[in-house]
């Protein structure tokens, strides 16, 4: 079997943490990697962000590739604009597989935009499509707090485009199968519920004291960890609140910690941060935490696991999250989440087992659980523990085979018309 992947806004080799990289990337990288290990060949097409990157690249093993296509300019643009870009990204696609020989089985496309291209793709090629979204528009502009954050209406359109016309369309959990069920008016028939999967050979419960030493123990000694990118609907502003709370309480007293933060660009000029980076940097300052909480920037994914490791708890506080990677990720480390219980969240964090689910941007409830979590040593380990074995049902083995039954399925009938079974996990 042969797949064209579309990954068109963002590379899936990118490093984690910035604007546009996180969740996404990491499926789209560790999906190819593991249908290569299964048998399938791969091709990932994403648009070209530098012209010093090699435009085909070997780095997923099995022979799968990496294709940059030249669409537009080689360097990273606003994604208002990228849309202008489909054709052409579409054309250099073409004359890839043509220059090469390729015929692909299937397209699995993911966001909105890569879905677009894959539309075309299907009518030229006359192969069946998937599409994953990852995240909704009509959701994303529910948890809006400026008309910044507000999607066009261009993109609602495109998904609405995407989910009339393709042949099956992936979604990350039952709360998304029910979004785009109610939200969308999408016919139920061709959603499939597929979550996204954990690497269990590198995200795994690493010593304490070694992982430690890796990162180099910050200055407390303990600390809280949350991976994201920094902007207002990962939450980042209600954890510092709530940290400022516990603060005020004097719980970092006795029960020294601080607050790793993974994501952005701390090291730029402050003209060139981010205006979210810059108002949570303020917000520490104004609730006297300037010496717990660390800015560490962007990561590499290697990186991670030593991280999750080192801390006592990872923290996903996200406004909106159609899954929630960085949770899963964490507890496949054994490490307890506190998260909010809204999406894909909601369904991966038992609460009082594997972690706490919070209330969205509730700083109050969410001071309340780190404290407990913080305090309660046994109940870090127990909780680790029982969030290492949850997430071992997620491996990328048991993922892929998942979708590939579905490619399969999708291939005996190209028509759209498949009825396959939608309980998931």
């Amino acid at each position: 079997m042969k797949i064209a992947m579309l990954s068109f806004h963002t590379c899936p080799l990118a490093v984690l943490g910035g604007k546009d990289t996180g969740g996404m990337n990491v499926y789209v990288r560790e999906l190819t990697r593991q249908l290569g290990a299964m048998g399938v060949h791969v091709d990932v097409f994403t648009r070209s962000q530098n012209e010093h990157v090699p435009h085909v690249l070997h780095e997923l093993g099995y022979g799968n590739r990496v294709v940059h296509i030249r669409a537009g300019p080689e360097y990273p643009i606003p994604k208002k604009e990228l849309a202008d870009f489909l054709p052409s990204f579409v054309e250099g696609i073409i004359e890839f597989s043509d220059g090469k020989k390729m015929k692909y089985d299937l397209i699995h496309s993911h966001y909105w935009m890569s879905g677009i291209a894959a539309l075309e793709l299907k009518g030229r090629w006359g192969i069946p499509m998937v599409n994953m979204f990852h995240t909704l528009g009509v959701m994303k502009n529910r948890v809006a707090q400026s008309q910044e954050e507000i999607e066009g209406d261009y993109r609602i359109k495109g998904e609405q485009k995407v989910l009339k016309n393709a042949d099956r369309i992936i979604a990350a959990t039952q709360a998304e199968f029910a979004q785009l069920q109610w939200l969308y008016q999408t016919d139920i028939n061709k959603v499939a519920i597929i979550p996204p999967g954990v690497d269990v050979g590198k995200f795994y419960p690493i010593p304490a004291d070694e992982a430690k030493e890796y990162i180099g123990v910050p200055p407390c000694g303990r600390m809280l960890l949350f991976v994201g990118r920094i902007e207002p609907l990962k939450g980042l502003d209600v954890l510092i609140e709530a940290l400022g709370i516990m603060n005020k309480k004097d719980i970092f007293r006795d029960y020294p910690f601080c607050l790793v933060i993974i994501g952005g660009e701390p090291g730029e000029s402050s003209e060139l941060e981010s205006l979210e980076m810059t108002r949570i940097k303020s917000l520490s300052e104004q609730y006297g935490l300037e010496d717990l909480v660390t800015f560490l920037g962007k990561q590499s994914q290697d990186s991670l696991p030593y991280y999750y490791s080192a801390a006592e708890a990872v923290v996903v506080p996200s406004q909106y999250e159609s899954f929630g990677m960085v949770a899963l990720e964490a507890m496949a480390c054994g490490k307890p989440v506190v998260a909010s219980q809204i999406g894909g969240l909601a369904y991966l964090v038992k609460d009082g087992v594997t972690g706490f689910s919070v209330p969205v941007d509730d700083p109050g409830e969410l001071a309340s659980r780190l404290t407990t979590i913080i305090q309660d040593s046994n109940l870090r380990e127990q909780m680790g523990h029982q969030a290492f074995l949850a997430a071992q049902a997620y491996a990328w083995e048991k993922i892929a085979s998942k979708l590939l039954l579905l490619y399969e399925d999708m291939l005996k009938n190209s028509t759209g018309n498949q009825t396959g079974n939608r309980a998931g996990m």
